[in-house]
């Protein structure tokens, strides 16, 4: 997850979480991705049921599937909050089709652990929403993948977009910050001017801008990536757009978030443009650390099953319905996941030799498996070219 407002616009400056102790628990959510313990952010997939049927859907979502049940759920919460979990974002399918979700979110508020969720957005009533709002929850994260058109069709279902942005509206007046999250690929990639018109006219204070990782049904979009030169452009638009945005006084959060090519990026712009905050940019990205899989991010499947992020799903660490979850994240016998812990010793290719492993991490490895079946290759969405790597 990459800043743009934060890096490029200088929203944050590196003392910030520096101020803070750099401690998960002690910080704001704005400076929690330079967190220097890196206690993992839990993506919860709390169902599988989904009252869409979208394209590129990472957990390949539909019909409801045998779910861990309330008390297995408030254990689950009591041993995230024991080993210190930030953030629990309840994910699916769609999670406000989870009934007991409301229980679930007020065991995580009261753990102290702040509580989000990312939803399709339209099934998010007023009356829902206020009661998630007296719940505490901090942030509802709508995805929309352009405007009515573009967006229907990529969610399968006529009249998403309409729901959604209703759900938006909902979300909104209960006094709940919401989010726009946005999947970047060759189908919208003209969206995108729109998208940003969209939030400035509904005031949306924050919007997510996600390169595709070719998982679940996500995997049928592999050759509709964007390639590195429109990756390129794209990444340019977002950071002017957000410049012109945070200039003319709009208080804006843009992130682009699964693929830390970003990082560099933005720096090596900021350094041609002259930009004397460079190198203070430089150093909040040592501090993100690059990729986080299996170390400050992880994720729970509505089985119980643990995986190293949301979209690795085909490598189960173990299942908290049969280990405690502080066992399985730390599990010292599990090659796989002490390797990824320190993937920077163990990637090939162009990123084992690229000067920006500090600051990457060598970029997403379930991509990289999706791509040459082989997790520790290079990541073939890294846009960054040769000359600028060595």
């Amino acid at each position: 997850m990459i800043g743009i407002s934060k890096l490029y616009c200088g929203t944050v400056e590196a003392s910030d979480p520096i101020r803070y102790g750099r401690r998960s628990k002690e910080l704001p959510s704005h400076l929690l991705q330079f967190s220097q313990d890196k206690r993992p952010v839990m993506v919860w997939n709390v169902t599988s049921a989904c009252n869409l049927k979208c394209v590129h859907c990472y957990a390949s979502a539909g019909k409801a599937q045998k779910e861990l049940t309330t008390s297995q759920g408030l254990e689950l919460i009591s041993q995230f909050r024991d080993y210190g979990v930030p953030v629990v974002l309840f994910s699916g399918g769609e999670p406000t089709m989870r009934r007991d979700l409301p229980e679930l979110i007020d065991a995580v508020v009261k753990s102290e652990i702040r509580a989000v969720i990312s939803s399709n957005g339209t099934l998010i009533t007023s009356d829902m929403a206020k009661r998630l709002s007296d719940l505490g929850l901090s942030y509802i994260g709508v995805s929309l993948d352009g405007m009515k058109e573009i967006n229907d069709r990529f969610r399968g279902v006529d009249g998403a977009f309409d729901d959604a942005m209703r759900g938006i509206y909902n979300a909104m007046h209960a006094g709940i910050k919401v989010g726009l999250r946005f999947t970047m690929n060759r189908r919208n990639v003209e969206e995108i001017p729109k998208i940003f018109d969209l939030m400035k006219r509904e005031g949306v204070a924050r919007i997510c801008f996600y390169h595709l990782v070719y998982t679940g049904r996500a995997k049928e979009l592999m050759e509709e990536d964007l390639t590195h030169e429109q990756t390129r452009q794209s990444l340019d638009l977002i950071m002017d757009t957000t410049k012109s945005m945070i200039d003319s006084g709009i208080n804006a959060e843009v992130l682009t978030v699964d693929n830390h090519a970003d990082g560099p990026y933005v720096y090596l712009r900021m350094k041609e443009q002259n930009d004397p905050r460079a190198g203070d940019v430089l150093e909040l990205l040592k501090m993100n650390g690059g990729n986080s899989s299996g170390l400050g991010i992880g994720c729970i499947n509505w089985n119980g099953d643990v995986y190293p992020d949301q979209f690795w799903r085909n490598h189960v660490l173990g299942n908290v319905l049969e280990r405690p979850f502080k066992d399985i994240w730390d599990n010292p016998d599990n090659e796989f996941l002490m390797k990824l812990k320190g993937k920077k010793d163990h990637v090939k290719g162009r990123c084992a030799t690229c000067r920006w492993l500090d600051v990457c991490a060598g970029n997403f490895r379930a991509r990289a498996e999706a791509a040459a079946d082989d997790p520790w290759e290079a990541d073939p969405a890294c846009y960054l070219r040769d000359e600028e790597i060595s």
